[in-house]
């Protein structure tokens, strides 16, 4: 298991935990951050990493993105 912001352009992982408080959590969720779902790493550019999550392509910061484990 390693953080999403670990993951290298292209490749494509399980969701298997996301973390931070709860309000983050549900954020999170709510952009279609879910265990079990497939997410694949789009691009990384100044610190904000690019995925495709759900059939959606979202950006979010790397500290987000230490907070989804895959």
């Amino acid at each position: 298991m390693m953080p999403l912001s670990m993951m290298q352009t292209g490749e494509t992982n399980a969701i298997k935990k996301v973390g931070g408080k709860e309000k983050t959590r549900r954020f999170l969720e709510g952009l279609g951050f879910v265990v079990g779902s497939e997410v694949t790493v789009v691009s990384k550019l100044q610190g904000n990493v690019i995925v495709n999550v759900k059939d959606a392509r979202i950006a979010i910061s790397q500290e987000m993105a230490n907070r989804i484990m895959v």
